[in-house]
């Protein structure tokens, strides 16, 4: 069978930036084991398989990786949703429209922003709050694992494992010279951060290339397939949680501007914003732009 498939570029206004993401529309009555080798031939960092709602939501959303399924992942609810919407009947010419996907880890609501009748970016807010643990790898040895010597970790901010739907190890790094430098010690990642809750490594660093950017980040996800992810809205949604608790405002709203990309050529752009209410985090969002990139077919055995 012939399946019809599109590419967006996600989290960049323009075609070759960002994170491809895979979207095969109509496809979740195919069985688990085909998804999944689906999204090993495409070898994208993440290929959705989209069908009609189950539970009260607009579409129903499963996510797999080139390595596994996961619950929840930011570039393909951002595009999904941008994809959802384009093809609703009644979606606004300008102004905003609100998509609900039903993901693995819960619904999802997202924001999806048009112009001239197009849908061009979007904000989701998570469907959980985060979950904080603390760092059990020595510090010392957090650097040798992505290459680096102790003194290039941020002074003041903490490791710590932290999930919106997804767990990371979030890494503070000190320069933007340290974290450009930074590469991943598979062997010692077995060892260290495979049996761990958290087995992504996410790298941040409080300084940034581009204007108006509040930081720069880097996602290592060798446990799913991904040596390095170009952009990666999970991601930036337990940063959110974790600048959230750092700040420790008893109310508000946050926000900041990643950069994320840039060593593999994908320049990405992602927008994290927080609410505290209470001295606690009570709401994280993360949202971005995207762009249609291709479409076409997938020749499939029956």
């Amino acid at each position: 069978m012939d399946l019809p498939f599109l590419t967006l570029d996600v989290f960049t206004d323009h075609t070759f930036g960002g994170n491809p993401l895979g979207v095969f529309p109509d496809a979740t009555p195919l069985p688990s084991d085909l998804m999944q080798r689906i999204a090993r031939e495409m070898n994208l960092s993440e290929t959705v398989f989209l069908g009609p709602p189950e539970s009260g939501g607009d579409a129903r959303v499963r996510i797999f990786t080139p390595g596994k399924e996961v619950p929840f992942a930011g570039h393909p609810t951002v595009g999904s949703a941008i994809y959802v919407a384009s093809t609703m009947e009644h979606s606004p010419a300008e102004g905003t429209l609100t998509v609900v996907l039903e993901e693995n880890v819960g619904h999802i609501p997202v924001d999806v922003r048009f112009r001239d009748g197009r849908p061009l970016s979007a904000r989701f807010t998570t469907a959980v709050l985060p979950e904080h643990r603390p760092s059990p790898v020595p510090d010392a040895d957090l650097a040798r694992l992505v290459g680096l010597e102790a003194s290039d970790l941020h002074p003041s901010l903490r490791p710590e494992m932290v999930s919106c739907g997804l767990p990371f190890y979030v890494i503070p790094i000190a320069s933007l010279g340290a974290i450009r430098r930074a590469a991943l010690d598979a062997p010692l990642w077995q060892r260290l951060v495979a049996p761990l809750w958290a087995d992504h490594v996410y790298l941040i660093c409080p300084e940034a290339e581009g204007p108006g950017v509040d930081l720069h980040v880097r996602m290592f996800a060798p446990a799913v397939g991904v040596p390095e992810d170009p952009a990666t809205g999970s991601a930036a949604a337990a940063l959110g949680g974790y600048l959230s608790k750092v700040d420790g405002c008893e109310a508000g709203s946050l926000h900041w501007t990643l950069e994320q990309g840039l060593e593999i050529k994908r320049p990405s752009l992602l927008q994290v914003e927080a609410d505290r209410s209470g001295g606690a985090t009570s709401a994280v969002r993360v949202g971005g732009s995207a762009v249609f990139v291709s479409r076409g077919f997938m020749a499939v055995p029956d």
